[in-house]
């Protein structure tokens, strides 16, 4: 069914997929063919006469293909089918696109929300990120790197990338636990983090007092 209705459906002239709306699909959790089934009735206008075996013949599929298709889609909560009554007096079954309309409008706000705290990161962090673990960066490590953006800033993180580096481990799950650890005592800027690893450093280095006791001396006292 996937390879001809695609086929079919992009030798429409009508169908317009926009970019934001593609970028957007996957976050909706519908197939290929739902997301451009979606585009066809967006092409109608947003309220569609609900007829299968129209809508069948345009897309050259089968009529119960369609039902399925809108069935799912209803469950989905992205378009449902409302009654109207029309100026004859009959009623007529249309389909109504806004639950759609209102979710992909939801899902690009979120993604404008997450640009801005991906603006406020200097694109520095990414690539010393990067420059540290010798790869590439993947995307639930960007996610986390994004997170990290509401409680620091950019050269708190860079701290944590070399202390982690440092320590000879390359793990965005290990920066983020010393992040966590700083968060923790209060460690808010680039001074705060020299202080306390200074602080640290010398705790390490302080010689161990040794208790300076006489063995032998207190054998001969028991005996």
């Amino acid at each position: 069914m996937k390879e001809k209705f695609l086929v079919d459906l992009l030798k429409e002239d009508n169908i317009v997929v926009p970019l934001s709306f593609y970028k957007c699909y996957k976050k909706l959790d519908i197939s290929l063919d739902e997301f451009f089934f979606l585009m066809y009735l967006k092409g109608k206008g947003n309220l569609i006469t609900f007829n299968p075996v129209r809508i069948s013949e345009d897309l050259g599929l089968k009529t119960v293909e369609v039902l399925t298709l809108i069935s799912s889609l209803n469950d989905k909560k992205l378009l449902v089918i409302d009654t109207y009554k029309n100026d004859k007096g009959t009623i007529e079954e249309k389909i109504n696109l806004s639950l759609f309309y209102e979710k992909i409008t939801s899902i690009m706000l979120d993604e404008v929300v997450d640009d801005n705290v991906n603006n406020e990161l200097d694109e520095n962090v990414f690539s010393i990120i990067e420059k540290e673990f010798g790869r590439t960066l993947n995307s639930s490590e960007i996610e986390f790197i994004k997170a990290w953006a509401s409680n620091f800033n950019n050269e708190v993180i860079i701290e944590a990338v070399k202390e982690a580096s440092l320590n000879g481990v390359s793990s965005i799950r290990y920066i983020d636990r010393i992040l966590y650890e700083w968060d923790k005592k209060g460690i808010k800027t680039k001074e705060d983090v020299i202080h306390f690893l200074n602080k640290k450093s010398k705790e390490l280095n302080e010689p161990i007092e040794v208790f300076d006791y006489d063995w032998f001396d207190d054998d001969e006292e028991r005996e």
